[in-house]
């Protein structure tokens, strides 16, 4: 029989197993220690997250305990040890998408003897531990926002401010995204979390945002109180990297500090709307392979006046993300601000680039906002290579926040 779960640390007989910190930000490493093993004994560590929408999650590593019967994992989604090749991944089988960032994800993580691969509810574990991972630090207020006919969610770090700001976009799939917003916030910046597809505006009038709507999130954010409005910058992913790359290059009233764009493209009508972007994509559905080379680029990236990171995964089988990069490297060489751009470029990587240690998902059903059908979608990416790539461009995107929002590299203390 085990012994309770307890917070940070169980133990059974002699076997402890403790984790630290047991509460910390999603972004945060946490060491897993596993003591009074026996020598050279081979153990399974594991964990399990059943998700808000019922979907369990599980992770697992195989390690030999040490001379003194210990195993020191050092973090518990990515490729560890050299001398004992071990991965400790997760099985995802869809993607995994915080819905309420007020509440922590609840981890599970246990021990068992031998290494196993699978069955785990039926295996007696030698100890477990729960833990929390939150997306919002002690203090992040999270503010929802209707005034402007905006449909979003503001988030304002800890203390008076006045703060430094993110537009935020998500993908083509709609929907309000707040976990990364409220991510960001908690490392010292305000997010705005902006839903510009299946927004309330959207379904009353039946009719995509044109341009003017993230104008006006902008303009809201230039003008709140708490924010700094002279320090605003834009971050998209897949679809918001299209309208990020539109809105620094063509707007007259968003005067951006500087934009981080992760797996998208500049391949768009220039005069476009939302809705004819989104429609060029599904045209274009058939010429989205990495292997494919039939793009016809309609953006000059030569206007771009705005410190740029650029983040692509060179396995990206959802959209050419790798070959818009480079093209949009030429351009800014071409028009001379090519001092301008940081690429950052992963091997092995996907078009999911998340926030550190969240699963990587190959493959998954995705539901189009255009029809609203579930399909499989193939994201692409290798565990090892996109594990690694999330962890390094997530730290080197805030580093390039703090450099261009704050004009210096500041240090986060949370």
């Amino acid at each position: 029989m085990i012994c309770p779960i307890r917070m940070g640390m169980s133990y059974e007989c002699s076997v402890l197993l403790s984790v630290h910190p047991s509460r910390a930000l999603v972004d945060e490493k946490f060491k897993v220690l596993v003591q009074n093993a026996s020598p050279g004994a081979e153990l399974t560590v594991h964990s399990h997250l059943l998700s808000e929408d019922k979907h369990n999650w599980e992770a697992f590593g195989h390690y030999i305990c040490d001379s003194t019967g210990s195993v020191n994992c050092k973090s518990l989604t990515m490729y560890f040890s050299p001398v004992q090749f071990s991965l400790f991944y997760w099985r995802a089988r869809h993607m995994l998408r915080k819905s309420n960032v007020e509440t922590p994800l609840e981890v599970t993580v246990s021990v068992y003897q031998g290494h196993l691969t699978e069955g785990f509810p039926e295996h007696r574990a030698l100890a477990a531990v729960l833990v929390e991972r939150w997306y919002m630090a002690p203090g992040v207020q999270r503010i929802p926002v209707t005034e402007h006919n905006l449909t979003a969610t503001l988030f304002l770090p800890p203390g008076p401010g006045p703060f430094p700001a993110v537009l935020d976009l998500w993908g083509g799939g709609g929907n309000l995204v707040e976990y990364r917003s409220s991510l960001l916030a908690s490392h010292g910046f305000a997010a705005l979390a902006l839903d510009y597809l299946t927004n309330d505006l959207t379904i009353t009038t039946g009719k995509m945002m044109k341009n003017d709507y993230f104008e006006t999130a902008y303009k809201f954010l230039e003008q709140h109180p708490q924010i700094v409005g002279s320090r605003i910058a834009m971050w998209g992913l897949s679809l918001g990297t299209a309208m990020t790359l539109k809105m620094a290059a063509y707007s007259k009233v968003m005067k951006l500090r500087c934009a981080v764009c992760y797996s998208g493209s500049h391949i768009q009508p220039v005069n476009g709307s939302t809705e004819e972007i989104l429609n060029n994509f599904l045209k274009n559905q058939d010429k989205t392979r990495i292997n494919e080379k039939q793009e016809v680029i309609w953006h000059d990236m030569g206007r771009v006046q705005c410190p740029l990171l650029l983040v692509v995964g060179q396995d990206d089988q959802n959209w050419p993300a790798f070959v818009s990069a480079m093209d949009i490297k030429k351009m800014m060489e071409k028009a001379g601000n090519i001092h301008l751009l940081t690429l950052l470029v992963y091997p092995d990587t996907g078009h999911l680039i998340e926030p550190p240690y969240s699963p990587h998902t190959r493959a998954s059903t995705f539901r189009s906002f255009e029809s609203r059908e579930l399909y499989t979608s193939l994201w692409g990416g290798q565990t090892v290579g996109h594990a690694r790539a999330q962890e390094d461009s997530w730290r080197k995107s805030l580093m390039f926040l703090r450099e261009h929002l704050y004009g210096r590299r500041k240090k986060s203390n949370l």
